[in-house]
């Protein structure tokens, strides 16, 4: 195949092979060393063991060493092996050329060290082979996982994984495990939303994944630790870090709650602006009359990403119905404070205010994500199992 600016791509077989079920990825960079052993004994596990036709890419990304004449001596000498090659450095960036182009079912990766059982393989695929899930992950801090690793890296994994639990509410219980698949169907909706290119990228993935209802699959594994690991821990937390703090502001609760803040902000003002003319009461109405449109118009926009006209009425006339219940809030808070001071003071009475409709926010947040704002045809039926292999092992290798 001719080669291109994004990555040269070496083929073993007949260029018209009918595409695998699975798509193992092994993404490398100055692996020459690991890397024959490695994908023998990956070829060989295959080979015996999983039931579904396949193919190994060796995703060879900016390596300065012998890695790319190891990795296509290895394509030439071994059926179903493939080596793409990346002009840029990348984990994540490799995973992303190597699944974008793939063509086949199920879409794996795994590091190079095999530090993880590859009996967890087969556990791993079956079950976004069958329908049943859109992701799957290997996990090493799941009950039933084995693991040989150090304190320092046991500390730094369980400390990352529960960072994540806290600030961005993950799910799923080991992010950092290089034992991954995803339907490939899921993949191409996912991946265009993905933006880092390296370490981070599988934490992205899945962060994604859950935020679009995706049913997480995880397999606890053995895990032995690589001695000779060369990531770098420092530059990658920081990496890793600042890959949080983005997502954190990307999550749709934080767009709500910015935009909320900026809407309780107008609101006081308004009614501080309006009440002279009007009265507590009118002013009340009317500056949650005025923000609640720019609300609703900002949510629909930022924290849902609707665009076009499509819905934009019924949603408005939907937001007005939450309009409704604040103004019934917000008008009992003050009805409250009145009969409890006739005058109260001006800061008091906003006070009062502010606090109401910072109550309101909540239940304002679940009406728009649960009712204004629901996407339609979220129920839709799970993919389809994919029919497995029964040929015998030769034929099951994918070209």
């Amino acid at each position: 195949m001719p080669s291109t600016s994004l990555a040269t791509v070496a083929h073993d077989g007949p260029a018209a092979a009918p595409a695998p079920v699975v798509e193992v990825v092994v993404p490398v960079h100055d692996e020459q060393r690991a890397l024959p052993a490695s994908i023998r004994r990956l070829h060989d596990h295959l080979t015996a063991e999983l039931p579904f036709s396949w193919r190994i890419t060796i995703a060879d990304n900016a390596s300065t060493d012998e890695t790319a004449r190891v990795a296509r001596a290895l394509a030439d000498d071994l059926p179903g092996v493939v080596l793409l090659q990346l002009p840029e450095k990348g984990r994540g960036r490799a995973l992303r050329a190597a699944w974008s182009r793939s063509d086949a079912a199920v879409l794996c990766y795994m590091d190079v060290d095999l530090s993880t059982d590859l009996a967890a393989l087969l556990p791993l695929v079956a079950p976004l082979v069958s329908g049943h899930s859109d992701v799957a992950i290997g996990t090493r801090l799941a009950p039933g996982a084995r693991v040989t690793r150090g304190p320092k890296r046991e500390l730094i994994s369980r400390t990352y994984n529960r960072l994540l639990h806290v600030s961005l509410a993950a799910r799923f219980s080991d992010a950092q495990c290089g034992f991954k698949a995803i339907r490939a169907d899921v993949a191409r909706e996912l991946l265009p939303q993905v933006r880092d290119q390296a370490w981070f990228f599988d934490t992205e993935l899945l962060v994604l994944a859950q935020r679009e209802g995706r049913r997480i699959h995880e397999v606890p594994v053995d895990w032995v630790d690589d001695p000779d690991s060369r990531v770098d821990i420092v530059s990658t937390a920081m990496e890793d870090l600042r890959g949080i703090a983005r997502l954190l502001a990307a999550a749709r609760l934080t767009r709500f709650l910015a935009i909320g803040v900026l809407s309780t902000v107008a609101y006081a003002l308004l009614y501080l602006l309006l009440r002279s003319p009007l009265g507590p009461g009118a002013a009340n109405v009317a500056a949650l009359a005025i923000t609640a449109v720019a609300n609703t118009q900002a949510n629909r926009h930022v924290t849902f990403g609707l665009r076009g006209r499509e819905g934009l009425l019924r949603q408005h006339a939907m937001g007005a119905v939450v309009f409704v219940l604040t103004v019934l809030l917000t008008s009992g808070a003050l009805s409250v404070l009145r009969a409890l001071d006739q005058a109260p003071a001006r800061g008091l009475e906003v006070a009062v205010l502010v606090a109401a409709s910072i109550c309101a926010t909540v239940t304002r947040y679940v009406a728009l994500r649960s009712w204004v704002f629901a996407r339609r045809g979220r129920g839709a039926p799970r993919p389809r199992a994919l029919a497995p292999s029964t040929s015998s092992s030769a034929d099951r290798v994918g070209g």
